[in-house]
């Protein structure tokens, strides 16, 4: 069984807006993210990943303002703390794997952003470090009107993507 390290991971919104006349990427940071692994090396298809949980009071961006949006307005951190992936199937696990060689494979699952649930598929990349380090990265795509999330209107923001990129950057220790 392997845990993520809160500290030595990240998970990231990145959506694409454009603010005072120029097209930008806003990129939403923290590393309060957990979860756990439960792999057997010698049987790797057998793997199961429990629920990712992100603190989302502690997402941060380059902006202040744009923070405070996130937070009151879009989020609604102040009711509903935690964004939650809980899988429900990882497909494309190889039969093997090697210390040091990346594997790629998808995690679907149940994601809930306040109160609204709706599935997502990432792709993961894992490599095994060592017997008791694992390193990876899972990407997707969802779309804001899924979970109803309405961007305030606000004068400098001309557009705001409806597509936006959820990005894990994880590292999980053997516990």
């Amino acid at each position: 069984m392997f845990q993520i390290v809160p500290g030595d991971s990240e998970a990231r919104f990145l959506i694409d807006e454009v603010l005072l006349g120029e097209p930008i990427t806003a990129v939403g940071r923290t590393d309060q993210v957990a979860g756990s692994i439960a792999v057997d090396p010698s049987d790797p298809a057998s793997a199961e990943v429990g629920v990712v949980r992100i603190n989302a009071r502690t997402l941060a961006t380059d902006n202040q303002r744009r923070n405070q949006a996130v937070g009151r307005f879009i989020l609604q951190t102040a009711q509903f703390e935690y964004i939650d992936f809980a899988p429900t199937a990882v497909d494309d696990l190889p039969d093997s794997v090697n210390v040091g060689e990346p594997f790629t494979f998808q995690i679907t699952g149940d994601l809930t952003i306040r109160d609204i649930t709706n599935e997502a598929t990432f792709e993961a990349t894992v490599t095994p470090v060592s017997e008791t380090r694992l390193e990876g990265a899972a990407t997707a795509t969802i779309q804001r009107g899924d979970y109803n999330l309405v961007i305030p209107n606000v004068p400098n923001v001309a557009d705001v993507s409806e597509d936006v990129r959820l990005e894990i950057d994880f590292v999980a220790t053997a516990i």
